[in-house]
């Protein structure tokens, strides 16, 4: 798997949207990142973090996709308030853990994601979740 995956904080849905065809990097505080399928690894976070069953999230359409689409080109999707705040609130202990957890649940498929990689990967999106929450701004992840 060859994907780029970039977290970035939006004002707005259509603020976000435009980051679809050039990546986020240029007009919005960003974190890259890449070879994971962004789309499982937030919902799998929630879990996680905020509760909840991953069918139930899937169901609801989680992570939200807010534009482009999800077979042949880039894709912006909206983390939910609720993963967002979560993020935004986890002690590093509590960040530890989830790293852990989520890097045995992608080993148990087959995907190879490291403790320390997953560690710095969602601390890095929790601050970026907190420096979100300061500005009044949503999570975002553009996908190529």
């Amino acid at each position: 798997m060859s994907v780029i995956v970039e977290f970035f904080a939006a004002p707005d849905d259509t603020s976000a949207a435009r980051a679809l065809r050039t990546g986020p990097r240029r007009a919005f505080e960003s974190l890259s990142f890449g070879n994971f399928d962004p789309e499982e690894a937030v919902v799998e976070w929630q879990c996680l973090l905020a509760g909840g069953s991953f069918d139930d999230l899937v169901d609801a359409g989680e992570p939200r996709p807010v534009a482009g689409q999800d077979d042949d080109g880039c894709l912006v999707l909206a983390l939910s308030p609720r993963l967002a705040a979560a993020l935004a609130e986890a002690a590093g202990p509590e960040l530890q853990d989830a790293a852990v957890a989520w890097s045995s649940q992608r080993a148990a498929d087959g995907e190879v994601i490291g403790t320390d990689i997953a560690s710095v990967i969602l601390g890095d999106l929790a601050a970026l979740a907190r420096s979100a929450r300061r500005q009044g701004q949503e999570v975002y992840c553009w996908v190529a």
